[in-house]
């Protein structure tokens, strides 16, 4: 049985605070791709008690990463979807070069390659800042930012009056050491695709209209 045929498939690369997130889904609806995100497809298939989400699940109850083949079966299934079939816009995968290259096969199966791989780039010291910055209220988890988004009264939601805090992740020094070891595989994600010809560098601090403009810039010089 042949695979079910693949559009233009994008890789969008970035570290955690970059803003690939909300890129990926103004990128995903201005071109018409779908927004393949591999958080979303651990939480749909953990949620659905599908064969692949039990088998995830019980390495994240234990605080485990999640093997690499668990990831990738979960991708190959959703490329299975019907709306693939009109192009697809990657979001966190892959995460290191055995995913990159383990995609590469599945997607020439299918007839297709990865097209681009634009990478949004903000230095350490930012990515810092923006992921330090964090803030949530305990009564309902309503965010904030002590830079981008902070309350009106400091330490107090503006919406139910609780107090705000900062869970542990979202310190100064865990993100910092959590962010180093992200990097690292990131870094050879961005060289693997920068030898393939197809990374695309924009400049991730600037503000998010403008990294917005410039990524469907480089997106639309085909």
């Amino acid at each position: 049985m042949s695979e079910q045929k693949i559009g233009r498939v994008v890789v969008l690369l970035g570290a955690p605070g970059a803003g690939k997130g909300t890129q990926a889904a103004i990128l995903s609806e201005r071109l018409g791709l779908a927004h393949v995100a591999t958080g979303d497809l651990f939480r749909a298939a953990v949620r659905d008690k599908t064969p692949l989400g039990v088998i995830a699940k019980g390495y994240m109850d234990r605080g485990e990463l999640v093997p690499d083949q668990v990831t990738i079966d979960m991708l190959l299934e959703r490329l299975g979807s019907p709306d693939a079939a009109g192009g697809i816009l990657l979001d966190g995968f892959p995460r290191n070069t055995v995913q990159a290259e383990v995609l590469d096969m599945a997607l020439a199966d299918r007839g297709a390659s990865v097209e681009a791989a634009p990478y949004i780039e903000v230095p350490e010291a930012e990515l810092v800042a923006r992921l330090g910055g964090r803030w949530i209220c305990r009564a309902a988890g309503h965010p904030y930012h002590e830079v981008t988004k902070p309350p009106v009264k400091p330490g107090v939601c503006d919406i139910d009056g609780s107090e705000l805090y900062q869970r542990d992740d979202d310190k100064p020094a865990t993100v910092q050491a959590r962010l180093r070891q992200q990097l690292g595989a990131l870094e050879q994600v961005v060289g693997y695709y920068r030898n393939a010809g197809v990374l695309k560098t924009v400049d991730g601090s600037r503000g998010i209209d403008q990294v917005s403009s410039d990524l469907l810039s480089v997106l639309s010089a085909r």
